[in-house]
């Protein structure tokens, strides 16, 4: 990425650039096992930078649907709770209701008002039915979320393990120490199992 006239190198451009000069060592008598090797961790860290880029998208388009899912988890919670507002309202006509029935002394006017009773009742029935299916729903979605929430944080953890990789990858490069090329391949196993249980949900 080039700006005001510097050139940034990323591990990855770093572990190719210096692959290159290997190959070039090579060419005017340097070891061949030597380049063999650094042509290795090139190849190595071009693969692992594309498996991470892989993971990263996988981490962002997890962590968008646990937000969809949150806030669909608070729309039913909202409209559960307006139900169970329009279930007192109904509760407290029911009780008035009840209350004039059991203060008319006219049999054709508690007949009414039992009706009333009666219609109350059920609405209230029908209501609750309502609210109990919103709050379920409510739940799941926030269950649902969590569940994305915990495959993002194995996918942004079998990320950063490739990104730790690739920089081993590029010291490797730099220093030639094996014990390193080992330590970058140990790492970068890692991110790919975290990454295994990233897509099996685990």
């Amino acid at each position: 990425m080039s700006s005001g006239g510097f050139h940034v190198h990323g591990p990855h451009d770093h572990a190719v650039e210096h692959a290159t000069h290997g190959d070039h060592a090579a060419d005017h008598g340097a070891e061949g096992g030597n380049g063999s090797s650094m042509n290795k961790i090139a190849m190595f860290t071009a693969i692992v930078a594309t498996v991470g880029a892989i993971f990263s998208y996988m981490g962002g388009a997890t962590q968008a649907n646990a937000g969809l899912l949150k806030n669909d988890a608070a729309i039913k919670k909202t409209e559960a709770s307006n139900q169970w507002n329009y279930f007192q309202s109904k509760s407290t006509k029911q009780s008035l209701a009840e209350l004039a029935r059991d203060l008319t002394p006219a049999e054709p006017e508690k007949a009414k008002y039992q009706g009333k009773v009666d219609r109350y009742e059920k609405e209230k029935n029908e209501i609750k039915a309502v609210a109990e299916k919103l709050e379920a729903d409510s739940h799941t979605f926030d269950q649902q979320s969590e569940a994305q929430m915990h495959q993002h944080h194995r996918w942004a953890q079998a990320t950063t393990a490739l990104q730790v990789a690739i920089a081993l990858a590029a010291i490797a490069l730099l220093t030639r120490k094996k014990w390193l090329e080992y330590g970058m391949y140990g790492v970068a196993a890692v991110g790919l199992g975290v990454g295994v249980l990233a897509a099996l949900h685990v």
